[in-house]
């Protein structure tokens, strides 16, 4: 069985990389310093930033190698397992930025931290940075520094905090423009996933297993659900719940012109476990009750 090297404080990751605690909650770490070390699965208990310098494949998630071009930054959320274990060495490169859940307790940070949806990205999903993007992730990093060498004081914990803030906030912009660069490949995915939701609705999964969730879906294009909603919201300006309840309505007003089958089974059809159910939610986005949207369309045909 595999072993997991598991960090639960800041301080035990600083002594790993031979770096000083300077905070007992959050680290910037020169992995350049550290020394050389076996490949290994790692546990971070505190939120982690790997910011790749260098094209390196010293990073594996899930079953799949990954290599980064310079300029890379990768997110793990508190309890997120990377890496892998074989009887190799390598020598660490680029900077990580590590900071414990109780740093941003309390704070605004703290109450928003889940609105930064990459620290449930896949390391396949990482952010790629431009040149320009890359002095602002270094300025951020360099202005926490600063705040952590210098004496703890009043103003210490919000300048600090504020600084994380701001770096994550550039996070989201740099996404944003990620997911635009990559246009041609994001409208291959809307594409992947309108066929994956045609396939599914000619299928038997909707009486199997119900209404396609966004997170299925997701695993169909082999993307995290995260990175899968964030990208379809951006291309299409809704969620990508919107966009699976759109596709489902889609398929009911085709199946009813069809009056062979009755209102309920075409709801059992679609993968709703009720009939109920089914009218609710036609009529909360036509505004009609599927029985009503079925004769008035009989009614326009006669």
């Amino acid at each position: 069985m595999d072993t997991i090297l598991n960090f639960n404080t800041i301080k035990e990751y600083n002594a790993f990389n031979d770096q000083e605690t300077l905070h007992p909650l959050i680290s910037v770490v020169n992995l350049d310093k550290a020394a050389p070390r076996k490949f290994q699965k790692f546990r971070y208990a505190f939120y982690t930033i790997f910011f790749k310098k260098v094209k390196c494949g010293d990073l594996r998630y899930g079953l799949s190698n990954y290599d980064y071009e310079e300029g890379t930054l990768i997110f793990l959320a508190p309890g997120q397992v990377i890496g892998q274990n074989k009887d190799e060495f390598y020598q660490p490169q680029g900077t990580a930025l590590v900071f414990h859940p109780d740093l941003i307790a309390g704070t605004s940070l703290g109450k928003h931290i889940h609105d930064y949806h990459f620290f449930s990205y896949a390391v396949n999903e990482a952010l790629h940075l431009s040149e320009q993007e890359k002095k602002i992730i270094l300025d951020c990093f360099s202005k926490i520094e600063y705040e952590l060498q210098h004496p703890i004081d009043k103003h210490s914990k919000q300048l600090i905090v504020s600084n994380l803030e701001l770096f994550l906030n550039y996070c989201i912009r740099f996404y944003d423009r990620q997911f635009i660069t990559r246009d041609n490949s994001n409208k291959g995915i809307l594409e992947r996933f309108e066929r994956v939701l045609n396939h599914y609705f000619l299928s038997d999964k909707p009486q199997n297993i119900g209404l396609p969730s966004v997170a299925w879906c997701a695993e169909e294009l082999n993307l995290s659900a995260n990175y899968f909603g964030d990208l379809i919201k951006k291309e299409t300006g809704v969620s990508a719940q919107e966009y699976v309840h759109s596709k489902v309505i889609e398929v009911a007003k085709l199946r009813m012109m069809d009056t062979n089958k009755s209102i309920s089974e075409i709801a059992y059809d679609l993968g709703f476990k009720y009939p109920q159910h089914f009218t609710r939610f036609f009529k909360q986005r036509i505004g009609v009750a599927p029985n009503e949207y079925r004769a008035a369309y009989n009614a326009g045909k006669s």
